[in-house]
């Protein structure tokens, strides 16, 4: 699996029917879906995500590889 920038992870998120409710202080963008949990993904410029956070990330959110 590749990893992508928290940024790209929000585009994947919202083509798969996340919406954006809020950002944090912290730069921590806040999606939802109904039948969810909310998700919080870190965006700190174009700096990748980490591996294992991006996997539980892509589980909740009930993406694919091919999805990113």
């Amino acid at each position: 699996m590749k990893t992508v920038s928290g940024k790209d992870f929000c585009k994947a998120l919202e083509r798969n029917g996340w919406v954006l409710k809020r950002i944090s202080k912290s730069s921590h963008h806040i999606y939802v879906k109904p039948g969810h949990p909310p998700l919080s993904v870190p965006v700190h410029g174009n700096k990748d995500l980490k591996k294992g956070l991006q996997h539980h990330l892509m589980e909740v959110a009930g993406l694919t590889a091919e999805d990113l």
